[in-house]
């Protein structure tokens, strides 16, 4: 009986570690496309990825253009410690190059929970395309603002 227990707290343990690698586990909400690799993003606006604290904060920017309805970030969280329950349209912010805020317009993405979330954090696109843009994530995992900052022009 001693050794039947053993092998189910076994496959236990193996399987909570295969579903932690397991890509798919972790997929997008239904009607989101996230990019497999960085390769179609230009060097400037390449994936950033901030491990201030306990919680790792990845942000890509997605669709950065004239001329399109929203700015898009695809923000990635993750971490083993503690529930990711912020409201990411309340701490996150985008700053232009002349330091001006800008809230996000919407959160499409995971849930508030859990530790690990990942969706599109969406603006309203800056009314000119500015030569820096900074996108500031407020309060996550103790640390007051994790900054992430692109090169556009």
């Amino acid at each position: 009986m001693k050794q039947i227990g053993l092998l189910v707290a076994g496959v236990l343990v193996a399987m909570t570690v295969a579903a932690n690698r397991l890509p798919w586990l972790h997929a997008a909400p239904s009607g989101i496309a996230f990019a497999a690799s960085s390769d179609d993003t230009s060097p400037s606006l390449a994936p950033q990825t901030n491990r201030e604290g306990n919680v790792t904060v990845t942000v890509m920017p997605r669709t950065i253009a004239p001329g399109t309805s929203s700015w898009d970030f695809e923000v990635k969280l993750e971490t083993h410690t503690q529930p990711l329950d912020q409201d990411m349209t309340r701490v996150a912010v985008l700053v232009d190059a002349q330091g001006k805020p800008h809230a996000p317009i919407a959160w499409e993405g995971s849930p508030a929970g859990g530790h690990h979330r990942r969706g599109l954090l969406r603006f309203r696109p800056l009314a000119e395309t500015p030569a820096t843009m900074e996108l500031r994530i407020q309060g996550i995992g103790g640390v007051e603002a994790r900054v992430f900052r692109w090169q556009l022009k």
